[in-house]
Formats: structure tokens, sequence, C-alpha cells
């Protein structure tokens, strides 16, 4: 039996061959600019979706170079769009550090991105695969679809859960799902069993976006390296206040309160505060949990068919991981 977290040791000698190739890729040839994107390149998370795509390869042709190639054009893809989310969103912190736009122009990080985009492009290509650069133009295709959705359409309170679902599919788990998709056919999987990696990164990445939309909410500024409620004061809906907001009483003092700080009408700090006290006692949190509990149960049933018990058995603590963190 595999213990807690050790699917990031065993994959920890692959993993940093990704990160050198990653950090290779984002070498920018100006001082100024240079830097800041490695600090930003290095300050990367777990590396979940790189992560991902080794694992769906791992059961089948293991060919490390080209899945190495692959899985740092993923976490470049990544990388690019969160400078870009952050742009938009004018975010001045992640993960505790300096984002690009508090230090550079509007015009400049948007550059930065695309070149990054256009690095993990050019990895995706070096696979020579044709499938693999399809998965890619696909996802990325995706991404743009979940960020306009996210600009046009997360403000509102009378949203459906299906389009909160296809909102955070585009913004997230497109890329969990196009990871483990570009990982099992580059190892030359089964059809049926590259379907399933693909649903299994699917449903993982719904529930990771479910429970950053939950730390948002429950955690403290200090825990999360950002704001704390930030998506509330960027006006931006998520399940827990989605549900919070069902609870309420039409016309209620409440849920004008609600509509007032989603519309940028109050940006009183002690008002947020309030309403953010009052997601987390509706029950809405725990609701949300629960969801994205749901969505981990299902992913793993999808691989219950992989033939290597131990990548199995990886890939099922990778998906316990996107519930069990604080940040």
């Amino acid at each position: 039996m595999l213990q807690t977290r050790d699917v990031l040791t065993t994959m920890h000698a692959e993993l940093e061959r990704v990160d050198a190739r990653v950090a290779l890729a984002a070498t920018v040839q100006l001082p100024a600019v240079s830097g800041l994107v490695q600090e930003i390149v290095r300050a990367g998370g777990k590396r979940l979706r790189p992560l991902l795509l080794l694992l769906a390869g791992r059961a089948y042709r293991y060919d490390l170079d080209r899945l190495v190639t692959a899985a740092a054009g993923v976490e470049l893809l990544h990388t690019a769009s969160l400078i870009h989310d952050d742009s938009i969103d004018r975010a001045g912190l992640r993960r505790g550090k300096p984002t690009l736009n508090s230090v550079l122009s509007s015009g400049a990080v948007i550059l930065v991105g695309d070149y990054l985009f256009a690095q993990s492009a050019m990895l995706a290509a070096a696979t020579e695969s044709t499938r693999v650069v399809a998965i890619f133009a696909s996802t990325l295709g995706d991404i743009c679809d979940g960020q306009l959705r996210e600009m046009f359409d997360a403000h509102r309170l009378d949203q459906t859960r299906d389009e909160y679902d296809r909102r955070i599919f585009g913004k997230t788990a497109s890329l969990f799902a196009g990871a483990a998709e570009m990982g099992a056919v580059i190892a030359q999987a089964p059809e049926p069993d590259i379907a399933a990696l693909r649903r299994f990164g699917s449903d993982l990445g719904m529930a990771f976006q479910i429970v950053d939309d939950v730390l948002d909410v429950r955690e403290r500024t200090q825990v999360l390296g950002k704001p704390a409620g930030q998506d509330l004061r960027q006006g931006t809906v998520t399940l827990p206040t989605m549900l919070y907001a069902a609870g309420l009483t039409p016309r209620s003092a409440a849920a004008a309160r609600l509509q007032a700080v989603i519309a940028g009408e109050i940006e009183d700090e002690d008002t947020i505060a309030a309403v953010l006290a009052d997601i987390r006692g509706s029950g809405a949190v725990e609701i949300a949990m629960r969801a994205a509990d749901l969505l981990v149960s299902s992913a793993k049933g999808h691989i219950a068919a992989i033939p290597d018990p131990e990548t199995r058995s990886l890939l099922h603590e990778l998906a316990d991981l996107a519930l069990d963190r604080s940040s």
C-alpha cells in the first residue's frame, strides 16, 4: 500500500527533469524580464498537470524524453494562462509573490504570456506527434473559452450549475483532461484507456477548481498567499457563493448586500468579511466540498481498468491531492 504523498516522492526525478525543461524554455533574453519570469516559473505549485501527464503514460510505453517534453509544454501553457489571468484580474499577488502585472505594464505582461504560449506550443510540436499538437490546440481553445466566460458570465448570481461547470471546465479542467490524454497518446495506450484517462483528468480538474473556489472563501490570506475572498472582490460568482445565494430569501438584506458586493457597489472590507463569514456559516462550503469529493470518486472509477496497479494507486493519490490542500 502506497503511503501518503508517495506520488510526489516516486515521481520526483521525472518532475525535476520537467522543471529543468520548463526553465530552459522560459528563458527570456531581456534582463528586465528574465528574472521575473524565472521566479514565476520556479514558484509553481505541485506540478499536478505535468505529473498527471507523466502518470498517464507510466503504465504503457514509458517514452520518458517525449513525456517530459510534453509535460513541460503543459506546465508552460498553465503558467502563461495564469499570467494572462492575473493581468485580466489585476491581481497583485499569486502564491505570496508579486505578479508580473504588479511590476510591468499591461502590454509587456500580455507579450510575456504570449511568449510562453509560443514556447509551450513549440514543446508540444517537439513531441513529433500531430495528435498531441491537435490536443494542445484544442485545449488552448478551451482555456480561452473558459476565460471569456469568466469575463462575461461569471458575475451573475442567477447562473446555472451547467454554466458554472462549462466555465470551470474551460478555465481549469480542460488542461487536466488534455494533459492526461497527451500522456496516454505518447505512451501508445489503447484507445479505450486514452478515453478513460481523459475523463479522469477532466473530473480531477473540475474537482480541483471547485476546491480552489472553496479555499478562496474558507481560508485566510496568510494561507492562500493572496487576498482571501478575491473572487468575491472581483465579482466572480463561484460554487460556494451560488449555493449560499440560492438559500437566501429574495429581497432580503443579506441578498441585497451580496448583490451589491458582486456588482462592485460595496468595497468596504468589513462588509466583504461579513459576507464571507455568512457564506462559511451557511453550509455552502461543505456542500461544494461534497461535490468535489464526488468528482474525485468518479475520476477514480474511470481508471479501474488501467493495467498497472502501482500507476493506478499513484493516480488515486494524485486525485486525493486535489482535495487535501489548503492553497
